[in-house]
């Protein structure tokens, strides 16, 4: 990948992870991009966290700013 994932935004990080599960599911790789794509998805999942936790924090100190003391909470896939 010509770019840098931690210059993705969180939606092209996203979308990449997609397309790299879609041809992972397709059963037509050989190990060698398996692998390579595993390793790609996995450094794109953990960005993507990574944004999130940021945004999380971010929607925390405004809460904190407004007088809110509510925590903001993204909910998780299995919810």
């Amino acid at each position: 990948m010509s770019i840098q994932i931690n210059q993705l935004t969180f939606e092209q990080s996203l979308e990449r992870l997609e397309s790299i599960i879609e041809s992972m599911e397709a059963g037509n790789t050989a190990l060698a991009d398996l692998v390579a794509k595993f390793e790609e998805g996995s450094t794109l999942l953990k960005s993507c966290q990574s944004q999130l936790n940021e945004a999380e924090l971010k929607i925390d100190k405004l809460n904190l700013k407004s007088g809110e003391v509510e925590r903001f909470e993204i909910p998780s896939a299995a919810e």
